[in-house]
């Protein structure tokens, strides 16, 4: 069903459910008012009767010894009553404590019960001696409850009547933006980005349209990265391809002979090499997305792991006219952890260190243990990171795009996978301002160990 529907009929249910509620809770109460209506009218009716009887006031024939409008009255009311000459019987259901208390001459309001049912008792003493008592039944009550209670029913249906069609329109009016919110939402699924939405309705409501808005923004800019992101790495694709076809076609055709043979396969294998980590470092970033990224955690010594990392970046770094530090522990730093995945880090950060570092300056590789954390950080001596590189620094592609052709700069893959290898290990990875002028990236791994 829809959504009108759906209003539609939960307001009618409230207002059938309102409606029965309500007459059980009035039934009583109108009842009671009902009862205590017909005692007060009998009484009245009993002491007109006893004042018409005294004063023998008369209607028109001289058999009638009641006025004609009291006789109707008192038979549009179903009153039967009863002149008791002293020392009669007692009328149908009159007790008798009534009959002598009203033959003592005083006024009497009592019940009694006949074979009928129950009935309402008013005996007034008169005059020239005697009593008038009238009897109600008390089915009287019940029918005026009745009538209440209808005239009550029918002034609910009436409401429910009013309140389907307001349900309606308001329900109506309530989702003309839902519907406005789906019909951007389809747009936006089948690639549309030039949709915006007017956040109108309840505030539940509009905070739907500027959620819709938010996210097709973020799509927006999501898409343009990547967008960046597959230029770039098919740029760095085709660099290396390229040499590698290159040099294969001179070396097919036989234009490199000699010693130039051996250089020429060199290089080679070298662009091969280049375009094996590209294609290995895409494809961990595609697993650590994946459910099937596997991590296998064993007992390692950081302290060890990071020297043997650190002569390898050490020659690499002199080779390149730049000197690295290492700074260890004295003691060996136990972590429950997967080497491999720990040397990646490593790798990325120096190799992103030493790319971005100028000649004669330093880059320095951290192990250190805090409380219960282990620390594996990367500093370098070059142009630093501003608070908004920060906050983008580990996604893919992100500083690639915005410093392209200003400084030197990878595929922007290294410091992605850093970051979601941080975590894949449940560690976290972040970014700040290194004392050697440069930046700092700190990779902080759980349940470190002296």
């Amino acid at each position: 069903m829809s959504l009108v529907t759906r209003t539609v009929l939960l307001v009618s249910s409230i207002a059938a459910i309102a409606a029965v509620i309500a007459g059980l809770a009035a039934y009583p109460l109108v009842r009671s008012a009902a009862e205590q209506q017909t005692r007060s009218d009998l009484v009245r009716l009993a002491d007109v009767t006893k004042t018409a009887l005294d004063r023998g006031d008369s209607g028109r024939h001289s058999e009638e010894i009641l006025p004609r409008p009291l006789i109707a009255a008192l038979q549009t009311k179903q009153i039967t009553g009863y002149l008791v000459a002293p020392g009669a019987g007692s009328p149908p259901g009159v007790p008798d404590a009534v009959m002598a208390a009203v033959m003592e001459g005083r006024s009497v309001s009592a019940d009694g019960e006949t074979r009928e049912g129950r009935i309402f008792i008013e005996a007034r003493p008169l005059v020239a001696g005697g009593a008038v008592i009238l009897e109600q039944p008390l089915t009287v009550v019940g029918v005026q409850a009745i009538d209440a209670l209808r005239r009550l029913a029918i002034g609910l249906v009436v409401g429910l009547l009013i309140a389907m069609p307001i349900g309606y329109v308001a329900a109506r009016r309530l989702i003309r933006p839902l519907r406005a919110a789906r019909d951007a939402a389809n747009e936006m699924a089948t690639g549309s980005r030039e949709v915006t939405l007017v956040p109108e309705g309840p505030v539940e409501i509009a905070d739907i349209a500027d959620s819709l808005n938010r996210l097709n923004t973020a799509l927006l800019t999501s898409e343009g990265r990547q967008r960046e992101f597959l230029l770039s790495v098919s740029h760095e694709l085709r660099t290396p391809l390229t040499a590698v076809k290159g040099y294969a076609e001179a070396l097919a055709d036989g234009i490199i002979t000699g010693d130039d043979v051996e250089r020429t396969g060199t290089t080679v294998a070298l662009e091969a090499a280049r375009l094996d980590r590209l294609v290995t470092d895409l494809l961990d970033l595609a697993r650590l997305g994946a459910v099937d990224f596997h991590v296998e955690p064993v007992e390692v010594d950081l302290t060890e792991l990071g020297a043997d990392a650190g002569d390898v970046w050490r020659d690499r770094a002199e080779r390149e006219g730049l000197s690295a530090v290492l700074e260890l522990p004295a003691a060996p730093l136990i972590v429950r952890t997967d080497p491999m995945r720990v040397r990646q880090i490593i790798d990325n950060l120096a190799e992103n260190a030493l790319r971005v570092s100028p000649p004669e300056s330093v880059m320095v590789l951290a192990i250190r243990s805090e409380g219960d954390v282990a620390v594996v950080e990367v500093r370098d001596s070059g142009p630093g990171l501003t608070d908004d590189d920060r906050a983008v620094a580990f996604e893919p592609g992100a500083l690639h795009e915005r410093y392209r052709g200003v400084r030197p700069v990878g595929t922007g893959l290294g410091l992605a996978l850093v970051g979601r290898l941080a975590r894949g290990l449940g560690g976290r990875a972040e970014v700040g301002q290194a004392p050697e002028g440069g930046a700092r990236f700190t990779v902080r791994l759980p349940a470190a160990a002296s």
